[in-house]
């Protein structure tokens, strides 16, 4: 099974593309249009379900017969969508026990998109039925050079709470537990007679009086990724029964918010990683958090290709504000992907609709046409990427890695924690920031991954965690490594059970400490400590256990008591953060960690390595992206590849702009 969209020669740069939303005579105009713009890849039919099968096993496939040959004839590769990302009316009014159900008993209404229950037996088979007829009629066509199975799976129903759900739920269950005896010990229902003396007494957990069980609540939300994974793999697998030389992906939502999938899962699945990702246009530092999300993508990738499979070229239609981006903020966009191990940049969508819900989500082709900045940047930003086909397949060098964790995000999120405040993606994204502006590229990895390869690797707020994954991390240090554990991590098992004889639990040994007491801060309340640095949200009671003080609190509720620690174990050095230290203090513990370690700082400018294969002998290029309103000059010799200029000793990065440095040692 290949790993890359058949007969891609260079870099994907293209996008959505819904025909159906135009009339006929428009089709021709888009495929000259793509042309111009160096597109050779887009996605067709993702919500095309309604017009592709207008009645129940009634196919129409003529228009997009059409289309598919119109865009093989205009050099443009298809990945081909199997168009049950949204059910049709038809099907959900014949069916309406397929759509999804709130936790509140409310049921959804069709009229917008993915009103589906993942666990329906219907929507299963009609959507197994549709791919089937797509991979049938398709298979040998000329433009098909990937399949796009449904689309951003959870992002709007992540959980559904229908009886359906509740049957699957506990046959669920049933396979991860074996026995009631196991699911009470697991989920303690000894605690507010919770016993469990039959499988038909289990439910999802929907709306109750107050707090819901916590081994409830994660195994629901376990159940519902894979639920949702199960929903795709049964596309998937006719697919490659019916077209084995074709890959099979979807798209992820890897970015700020969405937390509802466990992707390390997911990307097991996939024969290629793709991802949506949209900045939040009111952000200062939406770079840096694009650049977090592409390198957690890369991260889900293994070191396989990826792709972005959409972006904005502007503004969105779905924020509170949705802000335009300035010229020359998309090619910026679009390189950092590129620099963090894209091997493709899409966009949703080619041309901007005229009507329907995302009508002012901007799009390749705007509403005013191509006498636009945004048509103008998308050509010049196409020529670029027809210029650097040699960087297809390389890899991304990193020495920093981040331990990262869906079940942790999950569990730290429930309810009836010691503060309110606390945020698994905000700690992750705090000390990624500070990685970001070192200079330092860095590798998103599973707790069970093989640490060996990494200078450093840091370890936010790991919640829960295995025996196994913990002993993992210890042994990393012991041979040698650094590490840098923040609070709430070691604190559960993989069931959500604390770890007793003080916190951080798993970790204690390894970090030469123990925590008596969690305290967390008031609202806005904040916390010197005798280095300069600021706490906020959240402080302990530690006490050393071997480890030596690198600062204590000056004042608040604990003065004098260690705020961050440093333990030598074996041959590395495990870190210990305590509190929720602010930015200024973040970065000097960040660059302490950094030296020890030696991890290279080279802040200033976004600069990341690809690297061909061969090792530390092989061609490497330089990707650098300067976000600032000045040059930047950077001792370098080589080639530039977008301008075709000999490099001799140094290299200027205009303000704003992005090089690509083929480099010469």
């Amino acid at each position: 099974m290949t790993s890359w969209p058949s007969g891609m020669r260079g870099l994907a740069w293209g996008a959505d593309y819904n025909p159906e939303q135009w009339p006929e005579h428009v089709w021709a105009e888009d495929v000259e249009l793509m042309r111009r713009a160096g597109v050779n890849l887009v996605s067709v039919g993702i919500f095309s379900w309604a017009l592709i099968e207008r009645a129940d096993g009634e196919y129409d496939f003529g228009w997009l017969d059409r289309v598919l040959d119109l865009l093989h004839e205009g050099g443009v590769r298809v990945d081909l969508a199997t168009a049950t990302a949204s059910p049709p009316p038809w099907l959900t009014t014949a069916h309406p026990e397929m759509l999804p159900q709130r936790a509140d008993g409310t049921r959804y209404s069709h009229g917008s998109r993915q009103e589906y229950c993942p666990s329906s037996p219907v929507y299963r088979a009609k959507a197994v039925a549709l791919a089937t007829a797509l991979a049938q009629r398709y298979r040998d066509h000329p433009a098909l050079a990937a399949w796009h199975v449904g689309n951003e799976y959870g992002c709007h129903v992540a959980r559904c709470y229908c009886d359906v759900c509740a049957e699957a739920f506990r046959e669920w269950l049933r396979h991860r537990h074996g026995d009631l005896d196991a699911l009470n010990e697991a989920w303690a229902t000894a605690f507010w007679s919770q016993h469990y003396t039959a499988w038909d007494q289990i439910l999802p957990p929907r709306v109750t009086p107050t707090f819901g069980n916590p081994g409830h609540l994660l195994d629901f939300d376990r159940f519902c990724s894979d639920a949702l994974l199960e929903l795709y793999k049964a596309e998937r697998d006719v697919l490659r029964a019916t077209t084995p030389g074709v890959p099979v992906t979807t798209n992820f939502m890897v970015g700020w918010t969405f937390d509802a999938l466990d992707y390390w899962a997911w990307a097991a699945e996939v024969d290629f990683v793709s991802n949506d990702h949209y900045t939040r246009s009111e952000s200062a530092e939406r770079h840096v958090e694009l650049a977090m999300a592409a390198d957690l993508t890369r991260g889900l990738a293994g070191g396989r290709p990826w792709l972005l499979m959409e972006h904005s070229t502007s503004a969105v239609n779905w924020q509170p504000r949705n802000i335009a981006k300035l010229p020359g903020e998309m090619r910026r966009h679009s390189f950092a992907h590129t620099a963090r191990g894209a091997d493709g940049t899409l966009f949703f969508q080619w041309r901007q609709s005229r009507a329907g819900a995302e009508r002012y989500h901007s799009a390749m082709v705007p509403h005013a046409g191509t006498d636009t900045k945004v048509y103008r940047e998308v050509c010049e930003v196409g020529a670029e990427y027809a210029k650097l086909d040699e960087l297809l397949g390389s890899t991304v060098d990193a020495s920093v890695a981040i331990v990262y964790d869906w079940q942790s995000r999950w569990l730290s999120g429930q309810q009836a924690h010691p503060t309110q405040d606390f945020s698994y993606q905000d700690t992750v994204f705090s000390l990624y920031r500070q990685l970001w502006a070192a200079g330092v590229t860095v590798d998103f990895v599973p707790p069970s991954a093989d640490l060996s390869s990494y200078r450093l690797v840091v370890v936010p707020a790991l919640y829960a965690v295995t025996d196994a994954d913990a002993a993992g991390i210890a042994d990393y240090v012991e041979g040698g490594g650094h590490v840098l554990v923040t609070y709430m991590s070691g604190l559960t098992d993989e069931r959500g059970h604390v770890r007793l004889g003080g916190h951080p639990g798993a970790f204690r040994d390894l970090l030469g400490v123990r925590t008596e007491e969690f305290f967390p801060l008031r609202e806005d309340e904040e916390v010197r400590l005798d280095d300069g640095g600021v706490a906020t949200v959240w402080t302990e009671l530690l006490r050393t256990a071997g480890a030596e003080v690198v600062s204590a609190y000056a004042d608040g509720p604990l003065p004098g008591v260690p705020a961050v620690t440093r333990n030598r174990h074996g041959a590395g050095t495990a870190w210990y953060l305590a509190c929720g230290l602010g930015d200024d203090g973040l970065r000097r513990l960040v660059d302490a960690v950094l030296e020890r370690a030696g991890v290279p700082a080279a802040p200033g400018l976004e600069i990341v390595r690809r690297r061909g294969a061969g090792g530390a002998e092989a061609v490497s290029w330089l990707v650098a992206v300067n976000h600032e309103e000045h040059d930047v000059t950077l001792p370098a010799t080589g080639v530039e590849l977008l301008s075709g200029s000999r490099v001799d000793s140094s290299l200027v990065v205009p303000a704003g702009a992005v090089v690509v440095l083929r480099e010469e040692v």
